[in-house]
């Protein structure tokens, strides 16, 4: 893996898909899509009884606090395994998502992560918004929303997206720059260039704006404190949008469905 992580059901859905389209066999999906974890339970089962079941696509939803576009319809334990998350992976046809809840493991000094992922009844989603989607305008709006708000960020004063951003992420921002990042996230064979290309800038943004946040530096006074933080979350829900809608077009494509 690249030193950029996109989240866990972003490389599920992608993979998951090209496994239900027998481009990689299922087993095979948790360590392609997530090699950087030590442990993976409940994800070969639910993609294998899927596959079974004739589902041929693995979409990504993933919401926040007072956001859950693209989240199945469910009950309120989806909802709220879902929000705490920030993510999970569903089925449209068939209907059904699934949750990952991360977890450390291991004595001290020898510490791992693991990953389960927990199924939940849900309504089977049509389609039709995310066939419709442009992904050149998905692109273009990521874009004008990065410059709007590094200007704002540019303005308050300071590092735009804080210290660590900047030390962690010089890669990342040379990415955003260029508009290349050479497939470093490991996606799939099959992927639309022009996917994978908004994929990798949704994924650095959303990485330099989540750094940023992190960040916890604090503005000599309040009012730009809350503007930078206000910058920082526009930036982080608009790079969010454009990497599930991304995603999803491109499991689109590995389905064959456009």
């Amino acid at each position: 893996m690249s030193g950029h992580v996109l989240p866990a059901s972003v490389r599920v859905a992608l993979w998951g898909t090209a496994a239900l389209a027998g481009r990689v066999p299922v087993a095979k999906v948790p360590e392609r899509a997530l090699p950087d974890l030590d442990a993976c339970t409940g994800l070969r089962e639910q993609l294998g009884l899927w596959r079974d079941l004739g589902e041929r696509v693995v979409l990504v939803a993933l919401p926040r606090a007072g956001d859950v576009t693209g989240l199945p319809r469910g009950g309120p334990d989806l909802l709220a395994a879902a929000t705490r998350a920030q993510e999970c992976v569903l089925v449209p046809g068939l209907g059904g998502a699934l949750v990952p809840h991360l977890e450390q493991f291991g004595p001290p000094g020898d510490r791992g992560w693991s990953v389960r992922w927990e199924a939940f009844p849900a309504d089977p989603l049509p389609t039709h918004r995310v066939e419709a989607l442009d992904l050149g305008q998905v692109e273009l709006g990521l874009r004008a929303g990065l410059a709007e708000q590094t200007a704002v960020l540019t303005a308050v004063g300071g590092v735009p997206f804080g210290g660590g951003a900047e030390t962690s992420s010089a890669r990342a921002r040379a990415a955003v720059r260029t508009g290349t990042l050479g497939g470093s996230w490991g996606l799939p064979d099959g992927v639309p260039p022009r996917a994978a290309r908004v994929v990798d800038l949704a994924g650095t943004v959303l990485e330099l704006a989540d750094a940023g946040l992190d960040d916890g530096a604090q503005s000599l006074d309040a009012g730009t404190t809350t503007t930078r933080t206000r910058a920082l979350r526009d930036l982080q829900a608009a790079a969010t949008r454009a990497l599930a809608d991304a995603t999803n077009a491109a499991a689109l494509a590995l389905a064959g469905w456009r």
